[in-house]
């Protein structure tokens, strides 16, 4: 295994490199995951070529890390401050056999850079640990939440995943049939239809899940990609915006709907309610077929 400090587009960044030669590049700004690729090369996130990568703004595409909010659910910036913010590389040490472990981690805690935020918005004292853990066509992405402080500290989560995709006409994303006849907010109307029980790309999409009862399986390309999640993720987001909003969307070119579709593990309907001292854990893991 293999980690190096790099530079990126003038941010840094850190690349785990398998000798299988599965990779991952994660930025510090945002323990933002920006790529992903299994053995035989294949890029499996989607960055849009025009994201802005200057350790100030949100960065389109990759897994960016939505917490301690989600979308504009509360008094905080959308997707909350953690996106927006440099998070620490914590040296991790050898496993019991002294070989170092295939993973790596970044935190982020109370400092003055969450103050900001952490003094009226969101007044909590906190630590959240993502652990990136990389193996042969496979990747497992956890966050840890510590609530450091001495009160109740409630927060919204998601793993804001942005797969590439290659014919998006073509794409079937399976397993959603377990969820057939179940509620869903649509947030393109503000509405909780009925689903169907299938998904295929018809036009913009945004709609809120509950978490499906197994893994789905994103079928593209003649490949196939199982994504899945920890149960206390209670819910599935998925996400293409279409034409219109690509074109009008500043940091996507405006045929970037065609080569993308988020598939996000994430808590927001019902707030994590989080004890003092108390420890939450979620994640999602994502497996090449």
């Amino acid at each position: 295994m293999s980690l190096s400090t790099i530079t990126f587009q003038n941010q840094p960044c850190l690349r785990l490199t398998l000798p299988s030669q599965d990779t991952l590049l994660v930025a510090l700004h945002g323990a933002q995951l920006l790529s992903w690729q299994t053995g035989e090369g294949r890029e499996r996130l989607y960055m849009s070529p025009k994201a802005v990568i200057d350790g100030q703004a949100a960065i389109r595409g990759g897994v960016p890390v939505c917490f301690p909010q989600f979308n504009m659910r509360g008094p905080l910036p959308k997707h909350g401050f953690a996106r927006n913010l440099a998070w620490q590389h914590v040296p991790s040490a050898p496993d019991e056999a002294g070989q170092a472990q295939q993973s790596l981690q970044l935190r982020l805690s109370n400092s003055a850079h969450t103050q900001p935020f952490t003094d009226t918005l969101w007044p909590h004292q906190f630590e959240a640990l993502l652990t990136l853990r990389l193996a042969p066509q496979s990747l497992h992405m956890a966050l840890q939440v510590r609530n450091t402080g001495a009160q109740t500290m409630p927060f919204t989560v998601a793993l804001h995943t942005y797969f590439a995709v290659q014919h998006l006409q073509q794409l079937r994303l399976a397993g959603l049939a377990g969820l057939a006849g179940q509620p869903y907010w649509d947030a393109l109307t503000d509405t909780h239809p009925t689903f169907a029980g299938d998904w295929r790309y018809s036009g913009p999409f945004d709609a809120v899940f509950p978490a499906p009862p197994a893994p789905l399986v994103l079928h593209d390309a003649g490949a196939a990609l199982e994504i899945s999640q920890s149960p206390s993720m209670g819910q599935t987001v998925v996400w293409n915006p279409g034409p219109a909003l690509s074109q009008q969307l500043a940091d996507m070119p405006d045929d970037g709907y065609q080569h993308m579709l988020c598939v996000e593990a994430a808590q927001i309907d019902t707030p994590v309610q989080l004890a003092p001292g108390a420890q939450w854990l979620g994640w999602q893991q994502l497996r090449a077929l």
